[in-house]
């Protein structure tokens, strides 16, 4: 995630990009896996996101967990319940060295390594990812995981909560590893 960071701090700053950036959650995603019974592949997603770039560089997306989206209405009770143990969000934080980026052109894109972190259940999980960075507009930017970042369950400290899930469900496994993917577009 403070890869991430700095790729958005890049994105933002300098003369043309004083001030904040404001995550546009209509065209941002938080999308994660699940693999249940070895082999019952599901996609789901946060449904209410936000968040900001400053122009110092820090970065915040906050996931409203409540809005949890798996097409199932009881499975999204029970991860809210039992999962997410009912917190209101998750945070993806990261902090990010603006100058990198700040001469990308219109149209233009980029990689960025991004190390940050996930705060989520009182518990704070760093984060690694590679972005793919896209300069829309004077005033947009997008930033898309290149790949999965793969978040373990344990880490993440919501085994427990997955657990209750099978037993609930009578399933005889929920994969321990949760695929996520990042969708992040700023305006200013």
């Amino acid at each position: 995630m403070k890869k991430l960071v700095t790729i958005l701090t890049l994105l933002f700053t300098g003369p043309a990009f004083a001030g904040d950036w404001v995550l546009d959650s209509d065209a941002s995603k938080v999308a994660f896996g699940s693999v249940k019974k070895d082999t019952v592949g599901e996609v789901h997603h946060f449904r209410s996101i936000s968040g900001s770039v400053s122009d110092s560089g820090k970065v915040s997306v906050i996931i409203d967990v409540a809005s949890v989206e798996t097409w199932i209405d009881i499975r999204n009770e029970r991860i809210q319940k039992f999962v997410l143990n009912s917190t209101p969000q998750a945070v993806l934080s990261a902090e990010v060295d603006i100058n990198e980026l700040t001469d990308l052109a219109l149209g233009e894109t980029t990689l960025i390594d991004v190390e940050g972190a996930l705060t989520l259940n009182g518990n704070e999980l760093p984060i690694e990812t590679s972005l793919f960075v896209a300069r829309l507009t004077d005033n947009k930017m997008m930033a898309v995981s290149d790949e999965m970042i793969m978040l373990s369950t344990q880490d993440a400290g919501i085994d427990d909560g997955v657990s209750k899930l099978m037993e609930l469900a009578k399933l005889p496994g929920i994969t321990r590893v949760s695929p996520v993917t990042l969708r992040l577009v700023f305006t200013k």
